[in-house]
């Protein structure tokens, strides 16, 4: 059988049928035994190659042209900037060869989503091209510093579009490294651009509108509030969680109400919010030598051994309940502590707070020298304490920061109500 290269239109006959389409390009971890054909009527299918008698080569085609990136800006709109780090929020297909292609330039923003034009002049920036879960605490730091030059060079709000899966993580980190008077957003998208129940287009529209037209003075989150069309909710970036591997309403805020909400109409804001600082400030330092560990039954003490043998000088703990582990993990946590490790206590419950003095169990470990981190998100508190112990190498003084709310990752009381009933007359 003659070889035909990927994106060459081709005629297929099989033992069952003749095709006629686009050959596709085999993705790494596809099945070898298939190849895949792009039909005329726009589907892909799979076709076995055992079952195929002759491929006819019809010529080669073009793949979509793709403007270069630019700027998109005619002086009467709000400057925004929208800084695209990888994941599908602003993808669009190529109908022609089926690829997804990422629309990082303020040209291909407009085209793909044209509502943008009339909220703001888009300039458009490619930092990376990443799965979320490839995002490393280094990326907080260009991330953060990208936005600031951003700000820097006038822009009076920006998106940085992420990859949902850790998304919290990288919303936490440039909260505590960057105060702004003006709204930073980050967003994501649940569902490809390529389905029909995308959440990339309303999420990007949102997050334009909020950094555009809100007086939101920080970093914040915007997703979809529900499974329809019509509201996002803006999130504090330090109490924001996805919490559904695939609904388009899969973020949350945890332990407190949203900021506010976003709708084609408006922007209704929680509250009244007083900007930190009159002009952007960096700080970026943070200690990478921190980790996370989930207690469950069966941990052994040499999980923590092996982390603080190994030059950890952060261990956060995610605990049972009200901020417990096992007995048998004790001595290694003290031992932990004596040598100048810095453990802190999240709660895998998530809603509610950490409160070790009901029980022995709790006594015991702070006893230990477990730091209580009230009622803060478990990959909250791994992050702030990277942003602490970049900060202050004094153990006492980082204890006294981590219990320090700088952006809202810490209250004095839990938020009991669900995200929609706080605009509820």
């Amino acid at each position: 059988m003659k070889e035909v290269k990927p994106l060459h239109r081709v005629e297929i006959k099989t033992t069952e049928k003749k095709y006629q389409g686009v050959l596709l390009e085999r993705p790494a971890l596809a099945d070898k035994k298939y190849i895949v054909l792009k039909l005329d009527n726009g589907y892909n299918i799979g076709l076995e190659k055992k079952k195929i008698k002759s491929i006819r080569d019809l010529g080669s085609v073009k793949a979509g042209k793709h403007t270069k990136p630019g700027r998109e800006n005619k002086g009467d709109k709000p400057h925004v900037s929208v800084i695209a780090t990888g994941g599908t929020i602003a993808s669009r297909v190529d109908y022609l060869t089926g690829g997804v292609h990422s629309a990082f330039s303020a040209q291909e923003l407009i085209s793909a989503v044209p509502e943008l034009k009339s909220i703001a002049d888009i300039r458009g920036k490619q930092l990376y091209n990443k799965f979320s879960e490839n995002i490393q605490p280094g990326d907080w730091v260009s991330i953060a510093k990208s936005v600031a030059r951003e700000l820097d060079d006038k822009a009076l709000g920006v998106v940085v579009t992420h990859g949902t899966d850790t998304l919290g993580y990288t919303a936490a980190a440039l909260a505590f490294m960057l105060k702004t008077p003006v709204p930073v957003v980050l967003t994501g998208a649940q569902r490809s651009s390529d389905r029909g129940s995308s959440d990339a287009a309303l999420n990007l529209i949102h997050s334009v509108k909020t950094a555009a037209e809100s007086k939101y003075p920080g970093v914040c989150v915007v997703m979809h509030a529900n499974l329809s069309d019509d509201i996002s909710l803006i999130h504090n970036p330090a109490r924001v969680r996805k919490m559904h591997s695939s609904r388009r309403d899969a973020f949350q805020s945890v332990n407190c109400a949203p900021l506010g909400r976003v709708s084609e109409k408006e922007i209704i804001l929680h509250q009244e919010y007083t900007p930190r600082v009159n002009k952007p400030e960096l700080n970026t330092k943070i200690n990478e030598a921190v980790s996370l560990i989930k207690y469950h039954p069966g941990l052994k003490p040499q999980v923590i051994d092996y982390l603080v043998d190994s030059g950890y000088e952060g261990i956060v703990l995610e605990g049972t309940g009200l901020g417990h582990t096992s007995e048998r993990l004790f001595d290694s946590i003290k031992a932990g502590t004596d040598s100048g490790i810095l453990f802190c206590m999240s709660s895998q419950t998530l809603n509610g707070r950490v409160n070790m003095n009901v029980y022995s169990t709790g006594r015991v470990l702070i006893d230990c020298g477990v730091i209580p981190c009230a009622d803060m998100l478990p990959e909250t508190a791994l992050v702030k304490l990277m942003w602490v112990l970049g900060q202050t190498k004094n153990r006492k003084k980082a204890a006294e920061m981590m219990l320090t709310d700088y952006v809202g990752e810490i209250s004095d009381k839990s938020h009991i109500k669900d995200d929609l009933s706080v605009f509820e007359s």
